[in-house]
């Protein structure tokens, strides 16, 4: 009785206009205004909270029919705007989450940018470089082609940046890190070859994103997939799987391989395979038994774009003539590769 007092009391003492019962909460609806097209199908290609002085281009088509047009009149002239988009990967949300940098220590999710959302909304600032109708091309982005858009709002400095505001545990976590000594990374000859291949046949970046991290923290950690693999490690990145050893504050890279077993490549069937013809050529230039490694429980017939994780062993011999790359050190070795 005493509660249901109390309750009354409060519900009557907030304003009419603010006060909703919760049997009669509102549904909110939320449509999307158009998508962005960035050709990015993976999380690994994408940058990390870009700042958008990158040199490349990308584009939010907005849909037809909605008058969109005029909404973007007087946008040009703005140097950045804002994206208000929707996760559209992500279906399920977590109190807390364990972000990708830092020790392994779970933050609640309103602390963190992570995706796993009540309401799965990110927002992110591009660069504007042009309107054309009812199309916006812009700078570098976080986002994966396809990527549900909800609104645009344009960046205003004055109102919208506030450098001198304290950031909580990220800046312990930054000035932690700037005090701990970087790891060195060292690349096998056969995995400069591999590299060198996906980077000039595929315009694939994906050693070279590895190596940063590696050069972070190379220890297990589930978000930002790096896990045991027998004797060695291996980091997922993307589509693909690159395999080290770590020695003291020494990390060398071994090679790298697909992600994916060649059954699921070459089946017409599963559509959703990032950078599949990269990885058939792959397959074909280092070709390596199928053993795939799967997480307990996981079904081998996972279909692309669930949450297995067909990563590969691969035996391949040491390679050859090691390519210098900012960063990382070649593995002198005098054996031919495959």
């Amino acid at each position: 009785m005493k509660d249901e007092l109390l309750g009354k009391l409060d519900r009557e003492s907030r304003p009419a206009a603010t006060w909703i019962e919760p049997a009669h909460e509102p549904v909110l609806r939320a449509e999307p205004i158009g998508f962005l097209r960035s050709g990015k199908r993976s999380k690994f290609s994408l940058p990390h909270q870009p700042v958008g002085d990158a040199d490349e281009r990308n584009v939010v088509e907005l849909l037809p029919g909605r008058q969109f047009e005029q909404a973007l009149l007087d946008l040009q002239g703005f140097d950045r705007i804002w994206l208000v988009w929707w996760f559209h990967r992500h279906g399920n949300w977590k109190p807390q989450v364990l972000p990708p940098r830092g020790r392994k220590q779970k933050r609640g999710v309103f602390a963190t940018r992570s995706p796993h959302r009540p309401n799965p909304i990110g927002i992110t600032p591009v660069r504007l470089v042009r309107v054309e109708k009812r199309r916006l091309v812009v700078g570098e982005v976080d986002l994966v082609d396809g990527t549900p858009i909800l609104d645009i709002k344009p960046y205003v400095p004055a109102l919208d940046a506030f450098p001198e505001s304290k950031a909580g545990w990220v800046d312990e976590l930054e000035r932690a890190q700037d005090d701990a000594p970087r790891f060195q990374v060292s690349v096998s000859a056969l995995a400069e070859a591999q590299a060198a291949f996906l980077e000039d046949g595929w315009a694939l970046d994906v050693l070279d994103r590895a190596a940063r991290r590696l050069a972070v923290d190379p220890s297990p950690h589930r978000t930002r997939r790096i896990r045991r693999h027998g004797s060695e490690f291996l980091i997922a990145c993307g589509a693909w799987r690159v395999f080290f050893t770590v020695a003291g504050r020494l990390v060398e890279v071994l090679r790298m391989a697909p992600g994916y077993p060649h059954a699921y490549l070459v089946d017409p069937k599963l559509t959703r395979i990032a950078d599949r013809h990269a990885q058939i050529a792959f397959s074909a230039r280092w070709p390596d038994p199928p053993t795939a490694r799967r997480r307990k429980g996981r079904s081998a017939k996972s279909p692309p774009g669930s949450s297995a994780d067909p990563a590969r062993a691969t035996t391949s011999s040491m390679g050859s003539a090691a390519r210098a790359s900012a960063g990382r050190t070649p593995r002198p070795s005098t054996e031919k590769p495959r």
